[in-house]
This record gives structure tokens, sequence and C-alpha cells, in this order.
């Protein structure tokens, strides 16, 4: 999706397509994001989507987390943090996460239901794909 370098900037809606055709004709490959309106087509062909739904108290905390690191100098980030621009994760994006992005999610998924698994902690994903191999 995005272009990183000296300039951040989004790939042009054509590369971003090609780049995601590219990866689903692949053996292997694991697309991680919240970019469920372009990427229908890896649901099609995905073994298995996992659905990663975070307490929203959870999600808050890891914003503010992330924000302090980044402005402190622990953390490398992609973009400039901001105040304004922890104010519209927290309490815009995040809640908004919730009341609508969740649930076109769901909506876009339901045709994969067979394959979708919803869980908590990413460690419950490598709980699923450890007990998976071993049968």
């Amino acid at each position: 999706m995005w272009e990183r370098g000296e300039v951040q900037r989004r790939f042009p809606a054509e590369t971003r397509d090609a780049l995601l055709r590219k990866a689903v004709s692949g053996e292997t490959w694991i697309i991680e994001g919240v970019h469920h309106k372009w990427g229908k087509e890896s649901f099609e062909h995905a073994d298995l989507i996992f659905i990663i739904m975070p307490n929203r108290w959870v999600r808050d905390f890891r914003i503010i987390r992330r924000f302090l690191r980044t402005r402190l100098g622990l953390e490398r980030a992609n973009y400039k943090q901001s105040f304004n621009n922890l104010i519209e994760m927290a309490f815009v994006w995040n809640r908004k996460f919730d009341e609508v992005n969740m649930k076109e999610i769901m909506e876009i998924t339901e045709p994969y239901r067979a394959k979708r698994i919803v869980v908590r902690k990413n460690k419950e994903i490598l709980k699923y794909i450890q007990a998976r191999e071993s049968r």
C-alpha cells in the first residue's frame, strides 16, 4: 500500500493491486492489515483468514504507547507523530474501527466464513496453526 522511502506516499491503485495479485499467486503468503476493501481478492485465495479483534482499550493503550515510544525516539515511525495524530488515531479511527470497519470486514468475509477465524490475540493464531499442523 505504501511506498516507503525518503518520501512516504501511497502506491497508485494499479500498482497496489498488481502487488496484491502477485502475492496471492504465490505458494505461501501472509497479508496483514485492515485494508479490507481493496484486499478482497486475497480472501478468495486464502486458506485461512484470521481476524484479530483486541479489546478497544488494548488498542488505545497500544496507540498511546507507540506515540510515546516514537516521540522519545525508542521506536521508528513511518510518519511524523503529532499530538493531533494521536487524538485522531485513538478517538476517531479506533472508534470507527469498531463501529464501521469491523462490521464491513465481517460482511466482506462472510462468504468465506468456513475459513474465517476470529481471535483476540496473536498468540491464539499460533495455537491454532500449531494444533492444525499436529493433526
